[in-house]
């Protein structure tokens, strides 16, 4: 069994190697799983599979897979590869309200997502802040307990195995009147310090810095390429983590759409670790599935329409159709789960070489014998 190993050895085995550790999310784990081990065992490039609560919760969320059904399809292909050096993360357990319902049903997930076999979660909590705070620490005050209450029942949860952890001070995406907010330095560090305080030791902090999450979209509807990531706001919040002598890094999120050769001679890898690519892989299944099956991409195009243009009244048909396909994973399971072998085999294809792309561009390559020299130490 080449099982996921725990995230924090990853992470900090990774931490100054001057790379990013790429983070899949597969909303379609057939053909794509196997790809991008694949790429990942040819380029020793470590690599973690990660889903989001909105993906997969306890009902399976917008994909149709619950964590026990999504771990099990990775390991499935890890073992098929034969590779070892990866982790499995729960992605954007999300926390909205910060409720005692909301805290409760999300301890729930993390529950199953543990007994799957996660070695790695990611709290977001960056919804509970308090604009009339007064100061950074009273404004993130809802966003430090939840973080800490939920990671707290990780560790419980776990037990003696070790994990990876990540958290969230910036909602991705956020914006107000000046445009996209953006995480400032001190607001990082004022985290940081206090989720230390209270006995939480986070690997990666997920920032707002000008991304978004899924394709983005001229005033016509066309997919344009992602260039809006703050990259100099990235490197002050990365330098003020190390001023106070912390190992936590950056987990980037949002990078479909920035071109590769961008990330490749742009990105301050080592600043940032962790790089989530997600509806990329979403795009390539589609893609496939629209000539090799054009009967279930057409069913797929007026289902989406039909479902969520109502509730997008003057956008155009590209843009509805782009920003909510995704939630036809869950709707056209099955059908997913019977494509031809031809079309898994090219979704597989397109899926490795796309990854040896990326692992090219985040400085990734060779790095996984630094994570097995961790682990042959720990």
């Amino acid at each position: 069994m080449y099982e996921p190993i725990p995230g924090d050895l990853l992470f900090r085995s990774l931490k100054d190697q001057g790379m990013i550790i790429m983070a899949a999310n597969l909303r379609m784990t057939r053909g794509a799983a196997r790809g991008i081990f694949r790429a990942a065992q040819d380029l020793e490039a470590p690599v973690i599979f990660e889903i989001a609560r909105s993906e997969s919760d306890l009902k399976g969320g917008y994909t149709g897979m619950k964590p026990a059904d999504y771990a099990k399809q990775i390991q499935i292909a890890a073992n098929e590869v034969k590779w070892d050096v990866w982790a499995l993360h729960a992605d954007h357990i999300t926390v909205k309200k910060g409720t005692p319902e909301d805290i409760a049903g999300t301890k729930a997930l993390i529950d199953a997502q543990a007994e799957a076999g996660f070695t790695s979660f990611a709290i977001d909590a960056s919804h509970l802040f308090n604009f009339k705070g007064g100061n950074l620490r009273a404004e993130l005050a809802l966003n430090i307990d939840a973080t800490t209450e939920l990671a707290r029942h990780i560790k419980q949860k776990m037990g003696s195995r070790k994990f990876g952890l990540e958290v969230e001070v910036g909602e991705i995406g956020k914006e107000n009147e000046q445009g996209k907010v953006v995480t400032t330095p001190g607001e990082a560090v004022t985290f940081i310090k206090a989720l230390n305080e209270n006995g939480v030791e986070p690997d990666v902090l997920a920032i707002a810095n000008g991304t978004i999450h899924g394709n983005v979209f001229d005033d016509k509807g066309n997919v344009i390429e992602q260039v809006g990531i703050d990259l100099d706001q990235t490197r002050k919040v990365a330098a003020a983590l190390r001023d106070m002598n912390s190992h936590v890094r950056i987990a980037q999120h949002g990078i479909t759409g920035t071109p590769r050769e961008l990330i490749n001679t742009m990105f301050p890898k080592g600043d940032i670790l962790k790089g989530n690519v997600a509806t990329h892989w979403q795009n390539i299944v589609l893609d496939t599935v629209k000539v090799y099956d054009p009967e279930l991409y057409r069913e797929i195009h007026d289902w989406t329409l039909a479902t969520y243009g109502p509730k997008n009244p003057g956008k155009p048909d590209k843009v509805v159709f782009g920003k909510n396909v995704k939630n036809c994973f869950g709707q056209f399971y099955t059908r997913f789960q019977n494509l031809e072998f031809e079309a898994v085999d090219t979704i597989e294809a397109f899926a490795y070489a796309e990854a040896r792309t990326y692992f090219k561009a985040f400085g990734a390559t060779g790095t996984a014998s630094f994570v097995r020299e961790a682990l042959e130490s720990s």
